[in-house]
Parts: C-alpha cells; structure tokens; sequence
C-alpha cells in the first residue's frame, strides 16, 4: 500500500509529501522545498529508505532543498517538465527576494513528460503534464489508491496563481478540467499547501472550478 506523511516546510507552509510503499519501505521525497534536517529527522523515524527526490514543479518552496538531498544522501531528481528549468535556475535569486536563505537551485536528473511512470517500491505514479500555474508543472497519480499529488495546480476551495512569469490562466483550468477531472471524482488530492480535498468535492464547491461555475462562463 502506499503511505504518505505530509511535512510542512519552508515559510510558506508547503506540503512536502514523504511518500512511500509499506510491502518494501523504499519512499521519495515529493517536494522538498526546505527544512532539510526537518525532513531527514521525519524519514528517520518512519524508517523509510528514500530513493529519489520527485519535483512538480519549480517554485522555490517546493524544490528548495532538493540539492541539499540530493547531496547528502546520494539522491536523483526527478522533475517536473523541462519547461520549468527557468524557475530551477533562479531559486537563489528567488530566495533572496523573499529572505530565505538556504534555498538552492537545482538540476534535476530527468525532466518528466505526460505519460510517464515512476516506480516508488511497487507503486505507481502517473506522471501528468499540467502547465498553467508555471509551464512545466507536472501531477503525480497513484490510480490504485485514487490519489493524486498536485502541487499547486489545485486547493481545497480554490487554484493555483497565474500571475507569475509564463503563469496562464486558461491553461490551468484546461489541465484541471481536462487533466484532473477525468480521473474521477474519488480521487483524493495532496495540494501543495493547506488541507487535502477530493476531486468531486472541488467540482461542487471551488468558487473557481466547480461545475456550475465553469457553466456560467
């Protein structure tokens, strides 16, 4: 089965998931965007053998310390889209604007497309290529457990910004509606801050995606 442990990290609160499969106990970090040491002392506890670092996309808060990982414990990175390495390229000088230091930028190992798999021990992860709130962010979905991980694409009551460089409103709501939704309305999903939600719930209720909402445009 796969297990998750969400570790709010970074000034942001961002929702780094230590994801991992109970039958092997082999794991990944999904989105460290700092709090390094943080992270490490959690894997230590739930005994977790992590074996890559997976990146939905490439905002600061969500791939911070990635290089940091990636050099202490010997890790790949993996993700999101190439079309995000601009943001990857100016984490530091990101982090600095907003007086986080720490924060480093990173490249990643391979860059992801639509239609990729990863294997986390037996798992799955779909890889979903969802660009709007940054051009290469990606989703992950786990179809025998209905979960997805979805970065900053979608929150509970609400969706990603578009307002940041090569941000795009209508294409994030064509990867949610296009991307997302049809996976079904069960699936559970892990935003990249705030409380997890469903799919189903987010077509009766996002003030923005919900389907009567979408209907009126």
């Amino acid at each position: 089965m796969l297990k998750a442990q969400i570790v709010p990290v970074t000034a942001f609160s961002q929702n780094c998931s230590i994801i991992w499969d109970d039958k092997t106990m082999e794991g990944a970090f999904v989105d460290p965007g700092g709090d390094v040491q943080k992270l490490r002392e959690v894997v230590d506890k739930l005994g977790v053998n992590i074996t890559k670092i997976i990146l939905t996309h490439g905002h600061l808060d969500h791939a911070g310390g990635s290089q940091d990982l990636k050099e202490q414990l010997g890790l790949p990175i993996i993700g999101p889209h190439k079309d995000d390495k601009f943001w990857l390229d100016g984490i530091e000088e990101h982090a600095a604007q907003y007086g986080m230091p720490g924060l480093r930028c990173c490249v990643p190992d391979e860059w992801l497309n639509d239609g990729d798999e990863i294997m986390v021990g037996s798992e799955k992860l779909t890889v979903l290529h969802t660009p709007g709130h940054t051009p290469g962010h990606i989703v992950l979905y786990n179809e025998a457990h209905k979960v997805a991980f979805v970065g900053d694409v979608l929150f509970q009551g609400s969706i990603g910004r578009t307002d940041f460089p090569k941000g795009n409103f209508d294409d994030l709501i064509s990867s949610i509606t296009k991307k997302l939704w049809p996976l079904g309305n069960d699936v559970t999903f892990v935003p990249g801050h705030g409380a997890l939600s469903t799919f189903g719930a987010e077509r009766q209720n996002n003030q923005f995606v919900a389907d009567k909402v979408l209907a009126r445009q």
